[in-house]
């Protein structure tokens, strides 16, 4: 599933980067990012259990579960950033059309926590749709939450909305465009234009906002134990997400009305 959701989100960041003009590799764009986020994943989950590690080391660095969402974030948006900077392309920019497929990647993914019940399923539900897991990696025999399924779907739209805001950010950019080559000096409308054209690194925005949102909310049902102020890791993760997303939307709109 990991596989598939490289190949799925290659498509879309390809498509993506055809609509932008931007030339670039979306192969490798995806490829080194995608290595390095399941890499700090890993890593990332390790650390937060040491002593588990330190008792059994092998089996917990190659084990087939226990890989973490935000380390996997923070290597794959690493590698991302010196991918764009290798390439000479802006950071805002590329940033914007590695969104989509970054939210459609993640709930692909999600499936293979769901075919091995590896944990990653909630607590226990009387809902329609509960699913236990006697053969998981993670065994339960009563009916829990699935939700993987939960965050594939929140994810497919996620990755959708996403979608939609490149695409006005585009139309916005190529009709202010038009609109200044059409005069030396431009009309009123086309600055009004240009001031309400959403600025590069606002659908980057958004994805830290929608999915720290979506994955704060599925963790209250999920079966992660609490530590910070009652939350999640996963839930300290995605509130620093919101905070970040919404604070660099702040800072991409008081810079573009100036």
């Amino acid at each position: 599933m990991v596989a598939l959701a490289m190949l799925g989100a290659y498509y879309v960041l390809r498509a993506d980067l055809k609509r932008r003009g931007i030339a670039a590799d979306a192969e490798l764009f995806i490829a080194i990012p995608c290595l390095a986020g399941i890499v700090g994943a890993k890593l990332y989950h390790v650390l937060e259990t040491p002593s588990e590690f330190f008792a059994h080391p092998a089996s917990e660095l190659f084990s087939q579960f226990g890989f973490a969402w935000f380390g996997g974030l923070l290597a794959g948006f690493g590698a991302f950033v010196w991918m764009a900077h290798r390439e000479k392309i802006p950071l805002l920019t590329m940033m914007d059309a590695g969104s989509p497929a970054a939210a459609l990647g993640y709930g692909i993914g999600r499936i293979g926590c769901f075919l091995s019940g590896d944990g990653d399923y909630g607590i226990p539900t009387s809902l329609p749709w509960g699913m236990s897991f006697p053969n998981g990696l993670v065994p339960t025999t009563e009916r829990v939450h699935p939700t993987p399924i939960y965050e594939l779907i929140a994810a497919c739209v996620i990755a959708w909305v996403l979608w939609r805001i490149g695409a006005r950010q585009i139309a916005e950019r190529q009709a202010a465009a038009r609109g200044g080559a059409t005069s030396a000096r431009p009309t009123p409308s086309s600055r009004e234009m240009s001031s309400a054209a959403t600025p590069p690194g606002e659908v980057f925005a958004a994805y830290l906002v929608l999915t720290g949102v979506a994955r704060f909310l599925v963790e209250f049902i999920r079966i992660n134990p609490r530590s910070f102020f009652g939350m999640t890791n996963a839930q300290a993760a995605s509130a620093l997400s919101i905070v970040v997303g919404v604070a660099l939307w702040l800072h991409l709109r008081k810079q573009h009305t100036k």
